[in-house]
């Protein structure tokens, strides 16, 4: 799968259980900004620096009207671990068939130590009130990630 770029496209739809193993589909956000992050792995050392940035911050997307959600190949109960190890106050969706992965691009071939193998791409999506992709973010390197989409999420709600 490459990544194509979504900017400026709707987003695409998905129907996923979080953390409690209650479904949650793109249309429970409709209405409201949504940023969308993909990450590799519960309880790793990068994957969890992100959750808790998000966490931390998650009073300041709420105050621009977003809300934030993690999504992984992890299963619910490795998910509602990791949220409770790391008291984290993002919502984690499970896709452990990977489509919804798949359908944002971000289920891409990397390769470490000369093998190459498919994994997730660290990517966020920031997704306006009607459904269309605004900005993304591939490739992503945890330091400073969290400001970086804040601000952008506060300049587009100060255009609308």
């Amino acid at each position: 799968m490459s990544s194509t770029p979504l900017t400026g496209q709707a987003a695409p739809a998905f129907e996923l259980p979080n953390a409690d193993n209650e479904t949650r589909t793109l249309s429970d956000y409709a209405g409201q900004w949504l940023v969308l992050y993909f990450y590799p792995k519960d309880d790793t050392p990068g994957c969890t620096k992100e959750a808790i940035g998000f966490s931390e911050a998650l009073e300041d997307f709420r105050k621009h009207g977003a809300q934030v959600v993690g999504i992984s190949k992890d299963t619910v109960a490795k998910h509602g671990k990791f949220r409770d190890k790391h008291d984290l106050s993002v919502e984690l969706l499970s896709d452990e068939a990977g489509d919804t992965v798949e359908a944002f691009g971000a289920w891409v071939e990397k390769s470490m130590y000369g093998r190459t193998y498919m994994g997730i791409d660290r990517s966020t999506f920031l997704i306006n009130p009607d459904g269309k992709i605004l900005e993304e973010w591939r490739k992503v390197r945890v330091p400073g990630h969290v400001d970086k989409v804040l601000n952008a999420l506060a300049a587009h709600v100060n255009e609308a």
